[in-house]
């Protein structure tokens, strides 16, 4: 009876000591933070547009490519979005430091509210505990036209300079990812997505 009771104990505390270790590092991994950061090589049909601030500063040759490629339903926009992710689980405010190695980032990209096309990361992003940010690319190709096809091709190549000409901004997108980290205890996805924007770490 008494091998029996200390048996009992033994499974009990390390039960215990698991579900402590599993608590902390869920803990740790949803004090991760994630905010857009900016855009860069944007491209329209193939004409870049990164020194470009207005319509008027096209050629008339872009012009005429931009409106044949509405007429046959075509704006193809190539982009690479830069997010930034903060780990501060430097060791400081009662959290271990932790370093995160994220393996899987399947995201979906909403442009003025309206969601558009889905992807993922190519490879693991590696997040030290530092306290500092990393940025890591996300390469977006789509046809602007498939989702936005009511505009006229000044309204699109406006949306185009805006998030990437001279200008560019990724204040008009928005990217809802559900993360999942590699931890010693095996990947981790987070429960639910989460909303990353332009202004502030979320």
């Amino acid at each position: 009876m008494k091998k029996y009771i200390l048996y009992s104990l033994a499974l009990l505390f390390a039960f215990s000591s698991i579900s402590c270790s599993v608590f902390n590092t869920i803990s740790n991994l949803t004090r991760l933070k994630f905010k857009l950061a900016d855009v860069n090589n944007f491209t329209l049909n193939g004409i870049p547009i990164s020194n470009k601030a207005k319509v008027t500063d096209f050629g008339a040759l872009d012009i005429i490519k931009f409106t044949t490629g509405v007429a046959q339903g075509k704006m193809q926009a190539n982009f690479t979005l830069n997010i930034q992710a903060l780990n501060p689980n430097d060791g400081t405010g009662g959290y271990p430091r932790t370093n995160i190695s994220m393996v899987s980032f399947p995201w979906r990209l909403f442009i003025d509210g309206k969601e558009t096309i889905t992807g993922n990361i190519s490879s693991p992003v590696y997040i030290p505990g530092t306290g500092e940010s990393v940025t890591f690319p996300i390469s977006i190709g789509m046809n602007l036209m498939d989702f936005f096809k009511n505009n006229e091709y000044q309204s699109i190549v406006n949306l185009a300079l805006a998030l990437g000409g001279s200008k560019s901004s990724s204040a008009r997108i928005t990217i809802y990812a559900r993360p999942t980290i590699s931890t010693s205890l095996g990947n981790i996805a987070y429960p639910e997505e989460i909303k990353i924007v332009d202004k502030q770490f979320n």
